[in-house]
């Protein structure tokens, strides 16, 4: 009796092996229409959703970029789009399926800005010197106009391009020009209300309440006339005339000069991105060049910025130090206190010991800076019955006041691990040790604390990382203060090297985005060969164990 293809398989029609036969390919390519059929058409219209919003923002990127000129960026983003496309819909590329969005924000949140702090520390990125040479020169040339005596009136209609305010001129000649800023003005075809421009395709062409809106804007508009900056530009008092305004700088593109023509001064660039004259004034806005090592040997050489760092470097180990140790130790005392079975309540004493690490840091921070003030403090004025302690203005009461808050914020936390690493400690080797006559500290000491460190140093080598960049408490408490009055760099006394960090790069009247990334650089390397180094010292405690 033959089998068709309609009746069951069983072992006996498979030869007698006991085994399923496996299925033929057109088998498989049939279970395989029958599983698209049933749920794989949801799952293709979810994939194809979420790869049309993907490439709608790399379109729209692309888009931003290519305008830009960031030419390397748009292609790495085109190729990045292409392989997310081609790895989703193949159907063998399961793998990478799953490997791909982590790979992507990896190199985007975690690669990338490793690679352009460090890029920005061989430059001179910062306030005055933040664009290429070309920018600067124009905003030179812009911020030194002065109106020609006979100059002629172009009638002018103010447009916005995709939010970009632009004039649309009408020359002497009748011809309409449009420009803004950063694009000088250029011939297009325009709608005419008489002999004026009142319109032009891609931009729309602001009302008078408009105009009377965005006043400041408008007569801040300084168009080029041409692309040779001595031309001069266009400028507008009023949305509706325009006249001719010439810089008082000239500049020479063949002799990379910049001259002012009411004194004669000449400015020349001497490689330093920006005009220096002779005696060395320098004209800035100036342009972003790459200065090599220069960020780390000012850094490290500099007299005036190396106080600062000193000081701030052995506080910032004194306090990562003194809050891991004094964290820990605290800690441990109520992990011993508290896993101790005669202790009635224990659930409850628990959990108010972890209260300080379920509220956010940076809320505990405020209050307690508040708890601290000098003037109107809960501690002052009701502890101290109306004392006036400098808690956060005297430098060395601001350090105890930071170590103190910190112990409070971080010994919860330590608390959780010595008590879990404590209960997972053998009972037998402790009742070992009691039968052969040890004393608790003898136990304590000889077996718990070895045993016990073998679990938690990584944490405590963790704890010291995040305490020696604890940006929040710092932040919050003091705020780096109270501030060193001698220091030319916006620095004080309970600044870490992250606080001291993030003031030179983003307060004061001059950032150095350059000299921050250096001193990112250098906190980075820091903390690598510690961590390498108290890892390598956990490795032989377990060793030893």
């Amino acid at each position: 009796m033959s089998t068709t293809i309609d009746d069951e398989v069983t072992p006996e029609t498979a030869g007698g092996t006991g085994q399923r036969p496996k299925p033929t390919k057109r088998q498989r390519q049939a279970a395989g229409i029958a599983d698209a059929a049933s749920g794989g058409v949801k799952v293709l219209i979810l994939k194809l959703l979420a790869l049309g919003i993907v490439d709608a923002v790399a379109l729209y990127a692309l888009f931003i970029l290519v305008t830009s000129g960031e030419w390397l960026i748009a292609a790495i983003v085109a190729i990045v789009a292409i392989a997310v496309n081609w790895i989703y819909f193949s159907r063998r590329k399961l793998p990478a399926k799953y490997l791909t969005p982590g790979i992507i924000f990896l190199a985007l949140f975690q690669v990338f800005v490793l690679v352009y702090t460090g890029y920005v520390a061989f430059t001179n990125y910062g306030t005055g010197h933040n664009g290429s040479k070309e920018q600067a020169v124009s905003s030179l040339m812009a911020s030194s106009l002065q109106r020609v005596e006979d100059s002629p009136t172009y009638p002018v209609t103010v447009v916005d391009q995709f939010g970009t305010l632009g004039l649309l001129v009408t020359d002497p000649d009748g011809d309409a020009l449009i420009g803004t800023n950063e694009q000088p003005l250029q011939e297009v075809d325009a709608e005419f209300d008489g002999d004026k421009a009142v319109g032009v395709g891609g931009g729309t062409s602001l009302s008078f309440a408009e105009v009377l809106a965005r006043t400041d804007e408008i007569t801040e508009l300084a168009v080029p006339v041409s692309d040779d900056p001595n031309e001069g530009a266009l400028r507008t008092p009023d949305g509706s005339s325009a006249y001719q305004y010439v810089s008082t700088l000239e500049y020479d593109d063949a002799a990379g000069t910049m001259t002012d023509v009411t004194t004669g001064t000449v400015y020349s660039d001497i490689g330093t991105g920006a005009f220096t004259s002779d005696d060395g004034e320098e004209l800035l806005p100036g342009w972003q060049i790459t200065v090599g090592f220069d960020n780390f040997v000012r850094a490290v050489t500099d007299p005036r910025l190396l106080q600062p760092l000193v000081y701030v470097t052995l506080w910032t180990f004194a306090f990562a130090l003194i809050s891991v140790a004094s964290t820990f130790f605290l800690g441990l005392f109520l992990a011993i206190v508290f896993n101790d079975m005669r202790m009635r309540g224990r659930r409850y004493y628990r959990v108010a010991m972890i209260l300080p690490y379920a509220i956010p840091s940076f809320l505990s921070a405020l209050i307690w800076a508040g708890m601290m003030n000098e003037s109107f403090g809960f501690i002052n004025q009701v502890i101290f019955g109306g004392a006036s302690i400098p808690w956060l203005t005297d430098p060395w009461m601001a350090k105890i006041s930071v170590l103190i808050v910190n112990l409070w914020l971080g010994f919860p936390y330590m608390f959780l691990i010595c008590m879990g690493a404590l209960q997972s400690i053998p009972d037998d080797i402790q009742e070992a040790a009691k039968v052969d006559g040890a004393k608790p500290w003898a136990i304590f000491r000889l077996i718990k604390l070895p045993l016990l460190l073998v679990t938690v140093a990584p944490l405590l080598i963790a704890s010291f990382a995040f305490n020696f960049n604890n940006f929040n408490v710092i932040y919050m408490l003091t705020d780096g203060g109270p501030r060193d009055s001698n220091a030319p760099i916006p620095v004080g006394f309970t600044d870490l090297l992250i606080t001291m960090v993030y003031k030179v790069a983003f307060t004061g009247q001059s950032r150095d985005y350059g000299l921050a990334s250096a001193y990112s650089i250098i906190i980075f390397i820091v903390v690598a060969v510690i961590a390498i180094i108290a890892f390598r010292r956990t490795k032989s405690l377990e060793e030893l164990n």
